[in-house]
C-alpha cells in the first residue's frame, strides 16, 4: 500500500518523527485563533493523512509563540464577518460547516492525539485541547471555556467533550462562569496529564508519544476506538466488539512479533 502524500498546509507546520507527526499552528499573529484562518482546514488534513497513513502512530497538537489557540477571532465577532457574518439561520449553517468540522475530525482520528498545550486555550482552543486524548501543558498557561463572558456558548462542541473529562458538576462551573484557570489547578481537576517547564514541553510530549508509538500500530488504534466506544455502547455490545478487534489483533503479524521480542527478553523458557 502507498504511502499518503504529505498534505499542503497553509498556516501549520507537520513534522515527522520516525511514528510521530507533530502538527504547529503557526498564526501567533492573531494566537492561532481558530476562525479567520486555515487551522482548521489544516488540522482536518493532518486526521486525514494520519488515518490513511499506517506508518504514522501518535499525532501530537501544539502552537507556535505565546498561546495554544485563542478559539474564535473575537474583532470578526465584533464586526459580524468572516465565519460570523449573516443572520441567525447563516450562522447556523456557517457553525455546522466551519468549525463543527473540528470536533467530528477529532472524534474520528485513528490514533492516540497528545495536546502539547505551549500557552493559552481559550474558547475553542480549549475545547480542541479537550478533543485530544492526552494533555499536557507548560507551567504559565492559562485555559478557559470562555464562551459564557462574550454572551454565547460552546458551538463547537466543547460542552460534550468537558464534561466527560471533568464531570458535569465542575464542567458546568467552568462553562457557566466563564472563569480562566492556570495549568496547576488544571492538573488538580483532571484536565492535564502533566504539567512542566515550557522548555521541556515538547520533549516531555515526544517522550510519551514514543512510549506509545513503541507498539504495535493497529493494536493502538483498535485500543483508542474501545475506550471511545465505552461511554456508549452497552456491555454485551462492548464485548462483542471486543472480540471483533482482538481476532483482527491477533491476525496482525505485529502481534506474533512483540510474542517472540517477549519470550527472548524472557529466555525462551519451555513450553
Amino acid at each position: 500500500m502507498d504511502t499518503p502524500v504529505l498534505p499542503t498546509l497553509q498556516d501549520s507546520q507537520l513534522t515527522l518523527e520516525q511514528a510521530i507527526a507533530t502538527l504547529s499552528f503557526q498564526r501567533d499573529d492573531v494566537r492561532n485563533a481558530l476562525t479567520g484562518t486555515a487551522l482548521v482546514d489544516d488540522l482536518l488534513q493532518v486526521i486525514d493523512w494520519c488515518n490513511r497513513n499506517t506508518e504514522i502512530k501518535v499525532l501530537i497538537l501544539t502552537g507556535s509563540g505565546q498561546s495554544f489557540s485563542a478559539g474564535g477571532n473575537i474583532y470578526d465577532m465584533q464586526a459580524r464577518r468572516g465565519d460570523f457574518a449573516g443572520d441567525a439561520a447563516e450562522l447556523e449553517q456557517r457553525y455546522r460547516s466551519g468549525i463543527q468540522r473540528m470536533p467530528l475530525a477529532m472524534a474520528s482520528l485513528d490514533i492516540p492525539c497528545i495536546a502539547a498545550i505551549n500557552g493559552a486555550a481559550i474558547g475553542a482552543g480549549f475545547d480542541l485541547s479537550c478533543m485530544c486524548d492526552l494533555r499536557l501543558a507548560a507551567e504559565q498557561c492559562k485555559l478557559g471555556e470562555t464562551f459564557v463572558s462574550l454572551g454565547i456558548i460552546p458551538g463547537d462542541g466543547g460542552a460534550w467533550f468537558l464534561q466527560r473529562l471533568v464531570g458535569y458538576q465542575r464542567a458546568f462551573e467552568l462553562t457557566l462562569t466563564g472563569r480562566v484557570f492556570d495549568a496547576r489547578e488544571a492538573l488538580e481537576m483532571g484536565l492535564l496529564l502533566d504539567v512542566c517547564p515550557a522548555d521541556e514541553l515538547l520533549p516531555r510530549a515526544r517522550e510519551l508519544a514514543a512510549r506509545i508509538a513503541v507498539h504495535p500500530g493497529r493494536a493502538s488504534r483498535f485500543a483508542k476506538r474501545l475506550l471511545q466506544k465505552g461511554s456508549r455502547l452497552g456491555l454485551r455490545d462492548f464485548l462483542d466488539q471486543s472480540a471483533a478487534f482482538q481476532s483482527l489483533c491477533h491476525e496482525d503479524p505485529e502481534h506474533l512479533e512483540a510474542i517472540r521480542r517477549l519470550l527472548d527478553r524472557l529466555g525462551n523458557p519451555p513450553r
